[in-house]
């Protein structure tokens, strides 16, 4: 039993990094129906540069300049790779225009900081701590912590802010809101420009527990698509419940199989969904008008 609950609080840690890159995901798909597919190249270039900023300024004001620099990176993917496609109402401009930015931002980051992995400083003791038996590294609650917080704090700018009503009211009906006068484009940016940020900010979360390098945001933004599915791309709580789901799976499998069957429960879960429910467990189904 201890070590069940040892397996699940580590799933839960990993979990929550999932949950936090899959809302980067229904940011930008309930403002305009597209996905960033180089989210996780947001997350890795958000975790570089947090490296190369702690080292003068410390963790904690290492914070706002990566999230400043997730919010630029954002803007420029929806400038360079969405708008003009959403423009043409071409589908595969958006998702070849991401893909292809997430290649280049990763060939940049090669380049810039080399192909190895580097450690990562922790600003929290790495000593785990113990809590009946269960053993926590300081550095996964603040992990827990800082996703759920992340989230809460852009759903309340969603509601209590005159932006962040625009961005609803985008989200519920875009047509509706530029009809309404509400800058519809600027609202799009904005969604993209804050999928980015979460996904930076995931990546200075999860760094001190993980190696960085330019190829540590491929598998995460991969999986955190899948969490978004399984979840629902309509449902920010579906994507905190889909994220705690394949974390606590994989680490389960990990241990019980092996861990190089640790991705199959996930995928499974994922093709069911996909069969079953394909707006996802917590989803809305969505009607269009013809």
């Amino acid at each position: 039993m201890q070590i069940l609950a040892q397996l699940i609080v580590s799933g839960i840690a990993v979990g929550m990094i999932y949950g936090v890159i899959a809302f980067g995901y229904q940011l930008t798909f309930a403002t305009s129906k597209t996905l960033n597919f180089g989210q996780g190249e947001a997350l890795m270039l958000g975790s570089l540069v947090g490296l190369t900023v702690v080292a003068f300024t410390g963790y904690w004001l290492m914070l706002p300049v990566v999230l400043a620099f997730g919010l630029l990176q954002g803007a420029v993917v929806e400038r360079l790779g969405v708008r003009q496609a959403i423009k043409t109402k071409s589908e595969s401009g958006w998702i070849m225009a991401t893909i292809a930015l997430g290649i280049i931002f990763k060939n940049l980051a090669e380049n810039i900081w080399g192909r190895d992995a580097m450690k990562f400083p922790s600003p929290l003791p790495e000593a785990p701590l113990s809590f009946a038996g269960v053993n926590v590294l300081p550095m996964e609650i603040v992990i827990v912590i800082g996703a759920i917080g992340m989230m809460l704090l852009v759903e309340l700018f969603n509601r209590r802010s005159i932006f962040g009503k625009a961005v609803v009211a985008t989200a519920n009906d875009r047509e509706a809101a530029g009809l309404m006068g509400i800058n519809t484009s600027l609202v799009i940016t904005f969604s993209y420009a804050l999928s980015s940020m979460t996904a930076a900010f995931a990546g200075v979360l999860v760094a001190p527990v993980t190696l960085t390098g330019a190829s540590m945001g491929s598998a995460l933004g991969l999986k955190a698509f899948a969490v978004a599915i399984i979840g629902g791309l309509s449902s920010g709580f579906g994507v905190v419940v889909g994220g705690l789901i394949l974390g606590i799976t994989e680490t389960l499998t990990g241990y019980y199989l092996s861990t190089g069957y640790k991705d199959v429960p996930g995928l499974v879960l994922l093709l069911l969904v996909l069969s079953f429910k394909p707006s996802g467990l917590f989803g809305r189904a969505s009607i269009k008008k013809v």
